[in-house]
């Protein structure tokens, strides 16, 4: 069970100095610190619920502040480990101390996303009150930056995609945080960010009503919240950039060797960029560090960043990255195999002699490769050229799916596709000997239409349909794009794996794993067993091999759709794919139309079953929801969902024209 390893500081406690990322101060201005008396006795072993009669073992210390203490707690029915900030009554002796307490504790408990800690259970007895939160074995990212110093831009985005999935959830909520930093980002067993401790936390209210109080951990303090004009969503927003700032340079921008000049320079705004940071990463800090809070960019604008769209994320981080650099090119033995393989199948020529050891021995690995070359060379398989183009080579298209200014960003979507790179089912090695079918133009012209007939007459409206479907469908849960080398490679929702190799061929491997289907062209199919493969087809069955190694062992799946296995369903095997500078197509040959957005990482699905067309969302939570096209014909759906079936129809004319 995930773990909540260390608890930051209470309102009215101060930390000791010296705490990675300049977080060692937390000042809550109406109380000074030491108000309290010295720690009452330890807690006992043994923890009661007088409401539930549930018995609890108390663990080792996890973390403490002014008014509490965390510790490992575990349920001794269930065996679920929790965190239980436990808070002794004589600390909150006060009326306006248990206020805060309580206004946490009512805040806290409503919440529920993934990127926010889990607030499971609270009870009290005689001596103390016990919080019980979702508990992070990895601790937190303040732990992490002292191990590490400074985190790489690609893990950076990884972290910051997540605070600003959770803290959009609780701006959403009407809540603010009002204590972003390190310490209150806690990781769990699976890498991934929480965000935690609402003591500051505070429900946001009319800028004529908003409290003055200056609170929060001096260092990422807002000029606004310095001044006394209160605390509003930008002010978090401000913490963020500070945030970000120090995961990428190890120190917060502000930070200086008194706090009275460290308040002067967020005042003025005034800090430095290293000429070490690349442009997007500067842009993105200095506008979220605006000294006017009018020109911070909302949470949205922030992950439409170009440090996000022009970067590599990964989809997850090893536990390893706690303490060591990554290696997102890191070795593995597939990995090892499949440099060396596209070294020897497309790198020139190569003598058998290359391959020999120090002993004049071939090992067993290169052997494996040198025959897999010198198959691919007598069933003479070439790659196809990638054919370059400007972007005035590829006209924007004019299209009637959205009324002139119903949706400002809708002729911006349009505009902006670029096409990348692009692969077809049936394409040769000379684009002017294109082989492909007729019917590969009517099942995207299909699928067109309904999209776009569906984008034409829908109402508008502000939220998806409450009529929901559960439905089983096959999707794309992997891919990898290696059409420098050999082809693209995807992964079906039920472990089929296809390669649409850049010779136009398509080869799947079943999810039997002994099975393989090859088309040379649509509807062509030859069947054979991946371990008797035809003499011409062992190069490409071997390299259809690695591409399922390399998926199962590297990426992870990208939603939480059930799989579907009907033998009565044909199979399917992708058409065509086409890459934009935003999102990822992928068309397949009974119409199933699937898009990657690369940015937030939400994908469009829509399939035909029953002769009923279905719509698949899945959020950037990996969250899906399928609608029939029909319900949104008659309820509409919200403007996060129709610009992405907009941008989705774009793709796809661009792809018939």
């Amino acid at each position: 069970m995930e773990l909540l390893r260390n608890i930051a500081h209470p309102p009215g406690c101060e930390a000791a100095p010296g705490r990675a990322g300049g977080e060692g101060r937390r000042r809550k201005a109406e109380e000074p610190p030491h108000a309290h008396p010295a720690a009452t006795a330890e807690v006992s072993r043994i923890i009661t619920d007088p409401t539930t009669g549930k018995r609890y073992c108390r663990g080792k210390v996890l973390g403490k502040g002014g008014f509490a203490k965390c510790y490992e707690m575990t349920d001794l029915t269930t065996n679920k480990v929790y965190a239980a900030k436990i808070i002794p009554h004589s600390r909150v002796a006060k009326p306006h101390q248990r206020e805060k307490i309580d206004k946490e504790i009512e805040l806290h408990r409503m919440l529920n996303h993934r990127h926010v800690v889990q607030f499971y259970h609270y009870f009290e007895d005689r001596e103390n009150i016990y919080i019980l939160l979702e508990y992070c074995s990895r601790r937190s990212m303040a732990h992490i930056l002292k191990a590490r110093k400074v985190l790489t831009e690609p893990e950076v985005r990884y972290y910051l995609r997540q605070i600003v999935s959770g803290l959009k959830y609780l701006h959403e909520q009407e809540i603010l945080h009002r204590d972003l930093k390190l310490g209150n980002f806690f990781i769990n067993e699976n890498m991934e960010l929480k965000l935690g401790d609402f003591g500051l936390a505070a429900r946001l209210e009319p800028l004529e009503h908003r409290r003055r109080t200056i609170c929060g951990t001096p260092n990422y303090l807002s000029p606004e919240v310095l001044n006394k004009q209160g605390h509003g969503c930008e002010s978090d927003i401000w913490a963020l950039g500070c945030v970000m700032y120090t995961m990428l340079l190890g120190r917060p921008p502000f930070e200086t060797t008194n706090l009275k000049e460290t308040y002067r320079c967020i005042r003025e705004a005034r800090y430095s960029l290293p000429s070490s940071l690349l442009a997007p990463a500067k842009h993105l800090i200095a506008s979220m560090l605006s000294k006017n809070p009018e020109d911070r960019p909302s949470l949205d604008e922030i992950i439409r960043h170009d440090f996000f769209l022009q970067g590599f994320t990964p989809d997850r981080l090893s536990a390893s990255c706690c303490h060591t650099v990554p290696d997102f090119h890191l070795s593995s033995p597939a990995k090892n195999f499949f440099k060396k393989a596209a070294a020897a199948l497309f790198g020139g020529k190569k003598d058998k002699a290359r391959y020999f050891d120090t002993h004049n021995r071939l090992t067993k690995e290169d052997e494996e490769i040198y025959k897999l070359r010198h198959e691919l060379k007598k069933t003479s398989i070439t790659q196809q050229p990638h054919k370059h183009r400007t972007d005035e080579e590829i006209q924007p298209l004019v299209t009637t799916v959205a009324k002139p200014g119903a949706l400002p960003e809708t002729k911006q979507i349009g505009d902006s596709i670029r096409m990348i790179v692009r692969g077809t089912l049936g394409s040769c090695s000379s684009s002017s000997e294109c082989l492909e079918d007729s019917t590969m133009g009517s099942v995207a012209d299909t699928v067109a239409r309904v999209l776009r007939g569906c984008l034409e007459n829908m109402p508008e409206a502000d939220s998806i349909p409450k009529e929901q479907l559960t439905a089983s469908f096959q999707w794309v849960t992997k891919w990898v794009d290696y059409s420098n080398k050999y082809g693209f490679g995807y992964q079906l929702s039920d472990h089929t794996v296809g390669v649409l190799f850049n010779n136009g061929a398509h080869m799947s491997l079943l999810p039997d794993k002994k099975t393989v289907h090859y088309y040379a062209e649509l509807g062509q199919c030859s069947v054979f067993s991946a371990a008797e493969a035809p003499e011409q087809f062992i190069s490409q069955v071997t390299v259809l091999k690695y591409f399922s190694h390399y998926m199962e062992e590297n990426l992870m799946d990208g939603g939480d759709l059930p799989s579907l296995t009907d033998v009565r369903r044909p199979r399917l095997y992708l058409l065509q794919w086409l890459k934009s500078d935003k999102a990822l197509m992928m068309l397949f040959n009974d119409g199933t139309f699937q898009v990657n957005f690369y940015h937030d990482h939400t994908k469009i699905i829509i399939c035909n079953q029953s002769e009923e067309y279905l719509l698949t969302y899945i959020n950037e939570d990996r969250i899906s929801t399928t609608f029939c096209l029909k319900t949104l014909l008659v309820s509409g759906c919200s403007l996060e969902l129709k610009h992405r079936m907009e941008y989705a129809l774009n793709m796809l004319l661009q792809r018939c024209n």
